[in-house]
Order: C-alpha cells, then sequence, then structure tokens
C-alpha cells in the first residue's frame, strides 16, 4: 500500500509539472510583471537619475523624487512607463519561460535538479532576457528617463527615441551597454531562482512541482527575500549600464566601453560612485519581486491544480 501511495504521488508530481510547461510560466512571469510596472516605475526613474548624477544635483532618493515632481511635475515619475512595462512584461515572460526551459534540460535522470544546475539555469535565463528584451528596452527608457523635459527634449516618446537612435547610432545604439546588462542579469536570475527555491523549501516546505500552491502572502514574503541578494552583488554592472545606454554612440562618448566606464567612474568619482542607486534598487526590486512572485505562483498553482479541467482548487501551503 505504502508503495502504491508513492508511485501515486509520483505520478501527481509528474502531471503537475507537465502542467505548468514553460509556456505557462512565461505567461504568469507577463502578468506579473505588467503589474509590477505599474506599481514601481517612479523608483526605477529616480534610481536612474540617481545614477547619471555625476554633479551631486540630487540629495538621495526622497529629495531626488521631490526635485523632479517640483521641476517636472508628478507624470514625470512615470516616464518611460510604456517602455518599462513592455520591457517587463517581454522579460519575465522570458525569464520564466526560458529558466523552465533550461531546468528541464539540465534535470538528472530521476528530474531532479541540484542547486548549481538551478544556479546555471537562472543565469542562462538572465543572459537570454538580457540580449534579447532587457538590453534594446532600457537604452530606449534611459534616455527617456535622462531627460528634463520641456521644448528642448531630444525625444519625444519611445517611438520617436527608437527611430531617432537607429538613425543617428544605427542598430548598435539599441544595444549600448550590452555587456554589463548580461553580467548584470546573469547574475542577478542565478541569485534569485536558487534564493527562491531555497526559501520555498525552508520557510513553507513547498517544493517545486509538488502540486501545492503557495498563499499570496507567502509567495511575497519568498520573493522579497530572494531578490535582496543580486541588486547588492549587480551594482557596479547596473552602473556602468546606465552611464553607457544613457550616452549616445560617437566621438563625443565619454565612455568607450564596459571596462573603461568601470575604471573611470570609481577614478573620478570615487568608489562608492559604482553603488549609487543601490538604496531605490532595493526600494524597487524586491517589492517587485514580492508582486511577481504573488501573481505567477498563483497562475502556475491554478495550472497545477488543473486550471482548465475544472479540478478543485488546493489549499494554500502551510508553514
Amino acid at each position: 500500500a505504502s508503495a502504491r501511495a508513492q508511485a501515486r504521488a509520483a505520478a501527481a508530481q509528474a502531471a503537475a509539472a507537465l502542467k505548468a510547461t514553460p509556456a505557462v510560466k512565461a505567461a504568469a512571469g507577463s502578468l506579473g510583471g505588467a503589474v509590477e510596472a505599474c506599481c514601481l516605475q517612479p523608483m526605477d526613474t529616480i534610481k536612474t537619475r540617481l545614477q547619471l548624477d555625476s554633479a551631486g544635483r540630487y540629495r538621495g532618493v526622497l529629495g531626488c523624487g521631490r526635485t523632479i515632481v517640483r521641476e517636472e511635475g508628478a507624470r514625470a515619475l512615470w516616464k518611460g512607463l510604456v517602455p518599462f512595462a513592455t520591457h517587463l512584461t517581454c522579460k519575465y515572460s522570458m525569464r520564466m519561460g526560458t529558466n523552465a526551459l533550461y531546468q528541464g534540460a539540465l534535470r538528472d535522470e530521476q528530474g531532479r535538479l541540484s542547486d548549481a544546475r538551478r544556479m546555471a539555469a537562472g543565469f542562462g535565463a538572465g543572459v537570454t532576457e538580457a540580449l534579447l528584451v532587457v538590453t534594446p528596452f532600457e537604452v530606449v527608457k534611459i534616455r527617456l528617463q535622462k531627460q528634463e523635459g520641456g521644448a528642448a527634449a531630444k525625444y519625444r516618446g519611445p517611438a520617436h527615441a527608437v527611430g531617432r537612435i537607429l538613425r543617428e547610432e544605427g542598430l548598435r545604439g539599441l544595444w549600448s551597454g550590452a555587456g554589463p546588462t548580461v553580467l548584470r542579469n546573469g547574475t542577478n536570475q542565478m541569485c534569485l531562482f536558487w534564493a527562491k527555491a531555497n526559501v520555498d523549501r525552508q520557510l513553507w516546505g513547498k517544493h517545486e512541482g509538488d502540486g501545492r500552491t503557495l498563499a499570496p502572502w507567502q509567495s511575497m514574503v519568498s520573493g522579497f527575500s530572494a531578490a535582496c541578494l543580486g541588486p547588492v552583488a549587480t551594482n557596479p554592472f547596473d552602473v556602468v549600464k546606465t552611464r553607457l545606454m544613457a550616452q549616445s554612440q560617437g566621438e563625443g562618448a565619454r565612455y568607450r566601453g564596459f571596462l573603461h566606464c568601470l575604471v573611470t567612474v570609481p577614478r573620478q568619482e570615487g568608489l562608492l560612485a559604482l553603488y549609487k542607486g543601490l538604496l531605490p534598487r532595493l526600494m524597487r526590486i524586491p517589492p517587485g519581486q514580492a508582486i511577481v512572485w504573488a501573481v505567477s505562483d498563483q497562475v502556475v498553482g491554478w495550472f497545477e491544480r488543473g486550471g482548465f479541467a475544472g479540478h478543485p482548487a488546493g489549499q494554500p501551503a502551510r508553514h
């Protein structure tokens, strides 16, 4: 009887894993990204302004926010929302989907995934999203956020920015800063997927594909906790990425490339300049991941419980 029960449990896990396909996880991530973008765009705008502030114009997160609102209006905090929201929905779709594909390819014959292979899958997902989605979208977003408004604004909107960048800088201009973006996103997702699986297991006894669904607040705790490591580890890459993306390509470019920027910034502005924008990143990324995982875990859990087949909903995972 015990052997039959174990066999039924194994079959249930296999069925749940099949229902939570990479396409399902991609759709779940996309929905979570749209919600995150609408909630947290102001913090991303503040982060970008602080990282571009080599003259010391803004005094911290709150000071930067107040200055933007006072001089440009509250709507300026949502500058670049269209490319940011589109970027997040595409990015999370690709991140969740490709991570599921890479994890599937890296599982052993028994379907198990070691921590090292989980980290490798996360790094691969981060590199993929960086090259195919993140870099061109962030170039447009940062160029728009960099502007301080007025009739002299170089870019009138996302579509105009794309057209002008292509016309003046070529296709290469949309992939400015691709090197540090790959390093940042690869490291971020390597840390994120490893930490999320381990936090779920340690706090809630939840194992991937076990058919149980965390309550939204549990997913938020796990997602928030898992997302704290990456920003600290990758902030220098993020600063370099932002500086390279903000400058137009050509003879007047201040930085010649990734390594030149990585050396020039601390030499001219001090080592701490590589950690500019860390606080707003920590105020945006962990809450953003809390939102994304709260949404995506529910969507994936719905499919694991039967989804369209009309199976009864399972109970949230208990501590």
